[in-house]
């Protein structure tokens, strides 16, 4: 009772304080969060966003704080990559109902949609609690792992694309493309600086392998039979017990996942992560992390929409 108190009145509006200043103050954070409703209320006037069985597989964790982002960010995808077809499958990070999953529908008609109810149910069957309790601790308590445990135990060992919905494409994204139809080893951007959480000396002393350098997992691909999971439980709780948590812990641990395989690496002026401008010709994607959300609020949608409303 005391900590919740404390955390209501100090903790949580300091934090957000903060944020606030961050990101230029008071009236520069208003505006943001302004631009944010408009962009919510555009992603319900979409066109219908097809998927299609026999197209290229791509996968988004969502729910319902960001499905208007997922939505753009495939809208965006299949606007510049006209000549392909996509599957998308949405994976429900646990807020989907199902009024929620009618919605989905209507906009991305054929999507596929993996419930909390099957979600479940492979866990149990690929990762039970007896065998993985720190993989299931830390899905209660940190989110972004599911990108990795309620993704990757899709009862399937197939390569699995999986997209952040903070991301708008620009162009069309050919080396995406060509892995996703011939896909080999992974395939990931390039962080515009290290952000793992983690000691690198530990995360190679614990893998056996280099670490890649500037991983970002904002458009990550890999086989899901390339996951040893009693590696990844071992790996994430030595990291935390040793070195405490990281919100960068699923970043780190697929750096480690994919040390010793073959790499396809996005280029990093094509692909850009936390950019802060439009410019260049042959931008394919931006990643809007860290400070690069308020021009993401302030000016990609409206950069979007003009952009294809020309390629109409």
């Amino acid at each position: 009772m005391l900590q919740t108190l404390i955390n209501n009145l100090y903790r949580i509006p300091k934090s957000r304080w903060k944020e606030i200043i961050r990101f230029g103050g008071f009236f520069s954070y208003k505006k943001i969060l302004k631009q944010k409703k408009k962009m919510i209320i555009a992603s319900q006037k979409i066109p219908a966003i097809f998927s299609h069985e026999d197209g290229l597989n791509v996968y988004f964790l969502t729910g319902k704080k960001y499905l208007y982002q997922t939505l753009f960010c495939a809208h965006s995808l299949v606007k510049f990559a006209t000549k392909e077809k996509f599957k998308f499958t949405l994976i429900d990070d646990g807020s989907f109902d199902t009024e929620f999953i009618s919605q989905i529908h209507l906009q991305m008609p054929g999507v596929k949609i993996i419930t909390q109810a099957e979600i479940e149910k492979n866990l149990s069957n690929k990762l039970p609690i007896s065998e993985y309790p720190y993989l299931h601790h830390k899905r209660n308590v940190y989110p972004h792992i599911k990108k990795l445990t309620d993704i990757h135990t899709i009862n399937d060992n197939s390569y699995k694309l999986v997209l952040d919905s903070d991301m708008l494409f620009w162009n069309e994204p050919t080396e995406l493309i060509n892995w996703l139809k011939q896909p080999d080893g992974c395939i990931y951007m390039l962080d515009c600086a290290e952000a793992y959480g983690f000691d690198r000396s530990l995360m190679k002393l614990l893998c056996g392998y280099e670490i890649p350098d500037l991983v970002n997992v904002g458009a990550f691909g890999l086989q899901s039979s390339d996951i040893n999971w009693h590696d990844v439980e071992y790996w994430s709780k030595t990291l935390e017990e040793k070195q405490g948590p990281s919100y960068f812990l699923e970043q780190a641990l697929s750096a480690m996942i994919i040390a010793n395989h073959t790499k396809t690496i996005l280029n990093k002026e094509q692909y850009i992560v936390n950019p802060t401008e439009q410019k260049g010709k042959n931008i394919k994607l931006h990643h809007y992390v860290d400070l690069s959300k308020k021009y993401y609020y302030e000016n990609a949608l409206k950069n979007l929409m003009e952009f294809t409303a020309k390629s109409e």
